[in-house]
């Protein structure tokens, strides 16, 4: 694989690839910048090369009660406006201090005249991948149309490195390639962590983004001493244990995987209680009950106070912590006790590895004041977790193979 400084990018256009799916607060505007910081240093390289860095990213806009997260839903049932990286543009010229222009398109002439303009060492933010369905749908007609727009393209979006998206694994076909700085230091440091880790090794597995995450617990079970869930995940596979019959049933793919989890491996640890409400604010009420034991109108929306005990004693002797994901809806200052706590007992372990990922669970940490006690906050949860269990990165492997693709 090349690396940044391994390529030419003096005076060159760069497309260069990020992850700015950033949080939003209830004013609109950022509330957590970290993966804005996290590219400055490939960003300010690029600059000090006198190149032209034209950025492209995505951002996934949480969907509205009841629409489906597909392309087609976020592009029609609601604005572009609400899942535009228009709200980047400004932070971005902050932390850069220089003006960063932005261009409501990824592909077409108006980008193409936009670009034209561009001199040495001005950046230029592209409008939201996703709005295109070639990029989730993996199209090469999409890919090409990017490629087109620069000489060189840097990866440096390690978070999206597990998705089969045009712009992480096609790109390398058509343009002379290689991975950003912060792409380059996520992997050497899950590298050294991958290789040999420090047992008793905790992975700690939670959050909303199921599909990513559930696929790698059975990995864990063979790997790690222990694996503790949290999060939406225990809806999920209660659902298919047939231990909440009120949990929503998931993808078949996904079944398929639940079904082959041992759930009576001394490894595993399911929540003992749960926190539950009929509503996400928990004004109406809230009370702890037993996993299997929810009405069908509530949902889990933290886990409970015996295991929080069980989970703070396995993670106290732990000497490898990996943790992706949060234990429930930490938003809410009713549903934050799992996540804080846990968060608290990570960073008192003063004698282990501790690596985090994910943008939810890397707000939770620096929302609870604990990121200086983390060794490694990486950019992306699912990434983290699937490189981890040495399971195939596409964006990684797209690098990897990009000569060989080249030449063949």
């Amino acid at each position: 694989m090349r690396y940044i400084d391994q390529i030419e990018v003096k005076k060159k256009y760069v497309l260069l690839r990020v992850d700015f799916n950033v949080p939003l607060g209830k004013n609109g505007k950022i509330a957590n910048d970290m993966r804005l910081r996290q590219v400055l240093p490939t960003i300010n390289y690029l600059l000090e090369n006198k190149a032209k860095v034209i950025i492209i990213s995505h951002r996934s806009p949480k969907p509205l009660k009841g629409e489906k997260r597909s392309f087609w839903g976020r592009l029609f049932s609601r604005s572009l406006k609400e899942g535009s990286l228009v709200v980047a543009k400004d932070r971005l010229s902050s932390l850069l201090k220089r003006d960063v222009k932005f261009v409501n398109d990824c592909i077409g002439e108006n980008v193409k005249k936009e670009i034209a303009k561009m001199k040495e060492k001005d950046v230029l933010l592209l409008e939201n991948l996703r709005f295109h369905e070639g990029e989730e749908g993996c199209l090469e007609e999409f890919a090409k149309e990017l490629a087109s727009l620069a000489d060189v393209y840097i990866n440096d979006a390690f978070s999206v490195a597990h998705r089969e998206h045009a712009s992480m694994v096609l790109l390398p076909r058509f343009i002379p390639s290689a991975a950003g700085i912060m792409m380059e230091k996520e992997l050497r440091v899950l590298s050294r962590v991958q290789k040999n880790p420090e047992s008793p090794v905790v992975v700690i597995i939670g959050g909303a983004k199921i599909k990513s995450k559930i696929k790698v617990i059975n990995y864990f079970l063979k790997e790690a001493d222990h694996v503790l869930i949290g999060g939406k995940i225990v809806d999920t596979i209660l659902a298919v244990k047939k231990i909440n019959l009120s949990s929503p049933w998931p993808s078949e793919d996904i079944v398929d995987v639940v079904e082959k989890m041992e759930i009576t491996s001394p490894k595993l640890h399911l929540p003992l209680d749960v926190s539950v409400s009929s509503d996400k604010t928990g004004e109406a009420y809230v009370r702890e009950t037993a996993p299997g034991r929810l009405r069908q109108e509530e949902d889990i929306l933290d886990i409970g106070t015996e295991t929080r005990k069980m989970y703070k004693e396995i993670i106290r002797d732990a000497r490898t912590i990996i943790w992706a994901g949060p234990m429930g809806y930490f938003e809410e200052k009713r549903f934050s006790k799992g996540t804080h706590e846990i968060a608290a007992e990570i960073a008192r372990n003063h004698g282990a590895v501790k690596i985090i990922g994910g943008g939810d669970t890397s707000n939770a940490i620096l929302k609870f004041g604990f990121s200086d006690k983390i060794d490694h906050i990486s950019c992306g949860g699912g990434a983290l977790l699937n490189y981890m269990s040495k399971g195939p990165m596409p964006g990684v492997e797209a690098l990897l193979y990009e000569k060989l693709e080249k030449s063949s």
